[in-house]
């Protein structure tokens, strides 16, 4: 046998980006939480206290952090648009339709969910503890899945099996933005023996044939 005849093969599949901000966009979001709205737990799958709606005052993260972070991923992987029934998708307006941030407290956890919209994002603002030593804990410890404070993103592999992917959480990932479809379904684990709040914040990306830019 020629190993040099033998190529591996790796089927087109979504994935999803990640980014750090940097400190003018840190700043910016933080200004944003500042300046933070309505409480919209009513409208979130979190089982979490404290959500609140946020401005982007101009539309300034939407256009210097997210839409070009939505060009990339039509070019890393697909323009998730194109699948939508309408003539002439790859003409539709993006546009961020809404973002929130979310104080999660010990003990308080986000279920398995999605998003509407057609591109979703998560930020990392504060991260208050850190998964490896949360996972030394009794519950944990011993377990073949340690998961404790984590960030899992599941789905299906190209056998039909269910796969995850975790993100354990600690203050290293402050400042980290996972821009991905909306439809992925993800969660959020709960901490524990923790009293500060962990901050992040999500939002969604939604097509509007009505808006003119």
């Amino acid at each position: 046998m020629n190993k040099k005849e033998i190529k591996p093969i790796f089927p087109p599949s979504h994935g999803w980006l990640e980014y750090k901000l940097n400190s003018k966009e840190m700043d910016y979001v933080w200004r944003c939480i500042e300046n933070k709205k309505d409480n919209c737990n009513s409208h979130l799958a979190g089982n979490i206290t404290s959500s609140y709606d946020l401005m982007d005052r101009g539309d300034w993260f939407w256009v210097n952090v997210l839409r070009p972070l939505m060009f990339e991923y039509c070019e890393r992987f697909f323009n998730l648009g194109n699948s939508i029934p309408v003539r002439e998708s790859a003409n539709l307006q993006y546009y961020m339709t809404k973002w929130w941030v979310n104080y999660q407290k010990q003990n308080e956890f986000n279920p398995v969910h999605n998003h509407s919209g057609i591109y979703s994002f998560v930020i990392w603002m504060k991260i208050p503890y850190d998964s490896r030593k949360q996972n030394q804990k009794d519950i944990a410890r011993n377990s073949n899945t340690p998961s404790i404070g984590d960030f899992q993103f599941m789905y299906s592999n190209m056998l039909g099996e269910s796969d995850r992917c975790s993100y354990p959480m600690n203050p290293d990932l402050e400042g980290t933005l996972l821009f991905f479809p909306s439809q992925l379904p993800h969660q959020v684990y709960p901490f524990y023996d923790c009293d500060e709040e962990r901050i992040s914040v999500s939002g969604n990306i939604m097509s509007d044939t009505s808006r003119k830019f």
